[in-house]
């Protein structure tokens, strides 16, 4: 291996580690900040224009409630528990709100079914007005009488939809209706807003739609969960992206205009509330990031739509998603919302994860049900692919081998003249064809697969909790062989990943056979601890793939050092200069007698 070929597998190692900078979950802060963490409110009262006029502590004293919900302060809660193909919903009539939100086919870590609705907060999606009394109204306080009692509906083939509604009464004699609409296949509902004879009620003409909560974490490792964790707002084709990045920092945007939807995702599950109709007048997001034991943390958003209301008898529609990041379920919607998905950069990596790589797993999977195995014929495929491009990069380090004695040679005859000796260096490259950046190249452009993958077996839904043999229970996780009595100095590891081992040894095997100069034997030993160190905290699947891609590339290399063994050292003919160019060809036509 030659000084730029080194070089090119430092540059890979530097960006690498620039990506993994970039991308890597905000450590916790130090403990001194925990009070700060004391003030922050969890559950966000989302202020409208203009705000509700201010109090006196003397002149609060129990909580104050618009005049026109008095009533409904108090009640008996009824729960209504709706059980389709995809999930188990249960409906409180204290707020008309989703209660829970149980997923049927998703575990978290510890083996329980995916529940996304945070119970500490009693019930989730609600309406916020400010009332025509000057009273901040949250109906999800207020209690709702339903249509249905008690008790459990469950689609089916034969009934494959199922509508139930929640009326809050005003003492105008109007009434807010909200009506819930169920149908198998879905992960989600429509929600309609009937508001009757609320004229004088609801004040500044507008309401807002708000999720309040955020989503429940369904992973063992809640601070790479806080990594992906975000809020959004989509308007105009444009995504306005939410990260509360700092413990006890809150953060909020507010969106004017037209907005498609509001969404919020934890890694592998998201909500979004979409306006069907009308059109939302825009949109309020808010984050706060929180510590949790055993230095964990937690992310928690706020999402809410603002609509219009006119007065009279209005008829507001949403879509409600609440279900798993999987690229053809959000896309099914038509609204943009595969745009939370994390597939990389939106410029380059995104398409790469987005048309190749997903598509051609997904095909390989229908024949092969192992994920890991799916993987395996994947990186054949890809090094298929990339033949070319190794092929060419082997053979260029083969010539460079070749020429080290001719190399090592000048650099002893002009020691004392490094202009010199580059010079003669740079014509003996010329002399033999070689290119020195042949070795370096073809890896560099292998960099937006690799980014690709990464991307894709981070946040792939698909690979989550995907068992492929012994140990390897998750391939979206990194692989743990066995745990270390303590922790590594500088880069803090105690548990190993077995394929990242593996990798490494495959690697070191490279290197073996290709670095034949004296001078960077510390090479062979380098690279592959460096990787594997890195690779350590990276999902199985990708080391996998790596692991494998590794393999097929130390039989490439036996074969091309087979074919090539006994072939010598050739100077390149130097190509025959033009004549002058069109005009200096002219020179050799004769010319016509006078």
């Amino acid at each position: 291996m030659d000084r730029q070929s080194t070089l090119g597998f430092v540059l890979i190692f530097i960006l690498i580690m620039v990506w993994m900078w970039m991308y890597s979950p905000t450590p916790k802060p130090p403990q001194q900040r925990n009070e700060k963490i004391g003030h922050t409110v969890d559950t966000v009262r989302i202020p409208l224009e203009p705000k509700v006029p201010e109090q006196s502590a003397a002149e609060e004293g129990p909580k104050q409630v618009s005049r026109f919900f008095a009533g409904r302060t108090q009640g008996r809660e009824s729960v209504v528990t709706v059980e389709t193909d995809k999930f188990v919903a249960e409906l409180s009539s204290r707020g008309g709100t989703i209660k829970s939100w149980t997923l049927k086919d998703f575990k978290t870590w510890d083996g329980k079914p995916v529940q996304l609705v945070d119970y500490d907060k009693q019930g989730d999606l609600s309406l916020l007005f400010t009332s025509s009394d000057g009273r901040l109204v949250d109906t999800h306080d207020l209690y709702f009488d339903t249509d249905g009692g008690p008790g459990t509906v469950r689609l089916d083939e034969k009934h494959f939809e199922f509508e139930i509604n929640f009326r809050l009464p005003v003492s105008t004699g109007g009434a807010i209706v909200k009506t819930y609409h169920f149908r198998t296949g879905d992960y989600g509902c429509d929600i309609q807003y009937q508001f009757v004879g609320v004229d004088n009620v609801i004040a500044n003409y507008e309401y807002q739609l708000v999720w309040e909560s955020g989503l429940r974490y369904a992973e063992v490792n809640s601070i790479d969960e806080s990594s992906f964790a975000e809020a959004y707002a989509y308007a105009g084709k444009e995504l306005t992206e939410l990260d509360a990045k700092e413990i006890g920092q809150k953060v909020q945007k507010d969106i004017s205009g037209t907005v498609d939807w509001v969404a919020a995702r934890n890694k592998y599950f998201a909500l979004a509330l979409i306006p069907t109709q009308p059109n939302a007048d825009g949109a309020y997001i808010e984050g706060t990031r929180t510590a949790k034991p055993n230095n964990g943390v937690q992310e928690s958003y706020s999402i809410a739509l603002k609509m219009p209301f006119r007065g009279g008898n209005e008829t507001s529609k949403f879509s409600v998603f609440l279900g798993p990041l999987d690229l053809d379920i959000v896309k099914h919607y038509g609204v943009g919302l595969e745009a939370i998905m994390s597939l990389g950069w939106t410029w380059l990596i995104r398409p790469i994860a987005r048309y190749i790589m997903l598509p051609l797993f997904n095909v390989i999977h229908l024949v092969i049900p192992n994920w890991g195995i799916v993987i395996i014929v994947f990186s054949v495929i890809i090094k298929v692919v990339l033949h070319p491009l190794t092929r060419s990069q082997m053979k260029s380090m083969k010539k460079m081998q070749a020429l080290q004695p001719l190399m090592d040679e000048l650099r002893e005859k002009y020691k004392d003249d490094p202009q010199k000796m580059n010079q003669a260096i740079m014509n003996l490259y010329k002399e033999y064809g070689v290119n020195p950046a042949g070795g370096c190249l073809p890896l560099l452009l292998q960099m937006p697969i690799l980014y690709a993958l990464w991307a894709l077996f981070r946040a792939n839904i698909e690979l989550r909790q995907a068992h492929f043999v012994g140990w390897i229970t998750d391939l979206s996780r990194p692989d743990v062989a066995f745990t270390l009595p303590f922790r590594l100095p500088i880069v803090g590891i105690d548990e190993v990943s077995g394929i990242a081992l593996i990798m490494g040894v495959t690697m070191f095997v490279q290197q073996k056979m290709s670095v034949k100069d004296p001078r960077q034997q510390a090479m062979i030993w380098m690279m592959p601890i460096m990787m594997t160190l890195l690779f350590n905290s990276f999902p199985a699947g990708l080391n996998l793939y790596y692991t494998v891609f590794n393999v097929l590339g130390i039989g490439q290399q036996i074969i091309i050092n087979k074919q090539h063994a006994a072939e010598p050292l050739r100077k390149v003919e130097p190509k025959k200069r033009s004549q002058g160019g069109l005009f200096g060809r002219f020179k050799n036509i004769p010319r016509l007698k006078k």
